[in-house]
């Protein structure tokens, strides 16, 4: 590493990845960071749970160490810049982390700090599970059948950035030249002169990448199936083919494992309806994995009346963006929706918090720390300490139940006992032994 602001611990080992299987030690060293905000009373309470969870799953055999790097404000505050170099090298060469909330700097420089993390480490999986724990407040009337993951590309769609401002030199450029290359087009925009212009690359490369990823993880969980959720009635060229590029992939890697709706179609119109739906009866009943599509708009009424019929989705960046937290919803908020981005060919994940940095209640310990202690629960996942994980899930989900709930669900649930941030992260280690 080389520079004195990132201090590697002594005692710990790199997590490595070999021929496309990640190789854990007992003893990792896992960069974090504390995050902005809140984050670090949330942070506090994570860490805990987390050294207590593998404390008990091990007894002592495997131990984490803990090395901090900086990003946001704790960064620029004391190094001079929102994301050193030398964080993103610990995340580099360290391979597995995790991190709190961090703020958006106030004007130019780094867009999103997030966004940016995920771009230089090419994290092309947002992975954001959304399951319901028993007795957490929620507005629907089956939050139970909500048990979905969300596969979200993370590097193209408009995220890639590139616009062009109205007002700007740049802006009267690329209007110039389309106008003068694609008239047609040109003439598409209502009103040419004050608009702004942003681009929508969707790329073949990063659709199936992210589409494999899905499908290899639904196919090593037992999961039902994969929705390729798109807009392609409208953008056919960006998100239509981001559709059949998933279908494609499907059929021609995991062909013998999964029965895709493109199939059902094809037989249909060689067989008719009949013959077709005796075809998927029969693929389901031996197993395979089911691929479907769904148009975003449909998805998003679809998944609150009937959530039973939706396991993993395979978005694109913004339909991922709004669906992951409209699903969070319905299970009690982004308070505790975990998230991971991973780079699953070169081993590289940075779990972390999903919501903001709420200033105002910072060092207050009072918020709620579950999306980052699950993130961390879906970081052992990750890296094989499945007993960890559980221990983690199983705390969260008693203390839930016991009623010993943080201000966000005391205020909703009757005969709630309302904990502080801190003591609500000792309640799940308490209920680890449940």
């Amino acid at each position: 590493m080389g520079d004195p602001i990132v201090k590697v611990p002594a005692g710990g080992e790199n997590i490595l990845i070999r021929d496309g299987e990640l190789q854990v030690p007992d003893h990792p060293i896992i960069p974090f960071v504390e995050g902005d905000g809140t984050g670090r009373d949330i942070w506090r309470a994570s860490q805990r749970v987390f050294d207590a969870a593998v404390q008990k799953a091990y007894g002592g055999k495997r131990k984490i160490h803990w090395m901090e790097v900086y990003a946001g404000e704790k960064a620029y505050t004391n190094f001079g810049s929102w994301l050193p170099e030398e964080t993103v090298e610990a995340f580099r060469e360290f391979l597995v982390g995790i991190k709190g909330p961090l703020t958006t700097p106030i004007g130019g420089g780094i867009r999103s700090l997030n966004v940016a993390l995920r771009k230089l480490l090419d994290l092309y999986v947002c992975q954001r599970p959304i399951r319901y724990f028993s007795g957490v407040p929620s507005p629907v009337k089956h939050p139970e059948y909500v048990d979905m993951v969300v596969f979200r590309e993370n590097t193209e769609d408009i995220y890639a950035g590139i616009e062009f401002e109205y007002g700007g030199e740049d802006n009267q450029r690329f209007k110039q030249l389309l106008k003068e290359y694609f008239p047609n087009d040109y003439a598409k925009m209502r009103f040419p002169d004050t608009a702004g212009i942003g681009l929508k690359p969707v790329s073949k490369e990063g659709s199936t990448r992210l589409v494999r990823a899905a499908l290899r993880w639904a196919l090593e969980n037992g999961r039902r199936s994969v929705t390729l959720v798109h807009k392609g009635n409208i953008m056919k060229f960006t998100e239509g083919a981001f559709r059949n590029w998933g279908y494609e992939v499907a059929e021609s890697e995991f062909g013998d494992r999964v029965y895709t709706w493109a199939q059902w179609e094809r037989t249909k119109t060689t067989q008719g309806e009949e013959a077709a739906n005796a075809e998927q009866a029969t693929a389901l009943k031996g197993g395979k994995l089911l691929v479907k599509d769904a148009i975003a708009d449909i998805v998003f009424q679809q998944t609150i009346t009937r959530a039973q019929e939706f396991d993993v989705l395979a978005t694109m960046n913004l339909n991922g963006d709004y669906l992951s937290d409209a699903l969070a919803a319905q299970v009690g908020g982004i308070g505790i929706a975990p998230g991971g981005n991973i780079n699953y060919a070169t081993g590289h994940a940075v779990f972390e918090a999903t919501h903001g940095t709420a200033p105002k209640y910072a060092d207050k310990d009072m918020v709620n720390p579950g999306s980052v202690i699950l993130s961390g629960e879906m970081m052992f996942d990750y890296m094989g300490w499945r007993e960890a994980a559980q221990l983690v899930i199983q705390g969260m989900e008693a203390a839930i139940a016991a009623k010993t709930v943080t201000y966000d669900f005391h205020r909703l649930m009757e005969g709630a006992i309302l904990l502080k941030c801190s003591e609500f992260g000792e309640a799940i280690i308490q209920h680890m032994d449940d």
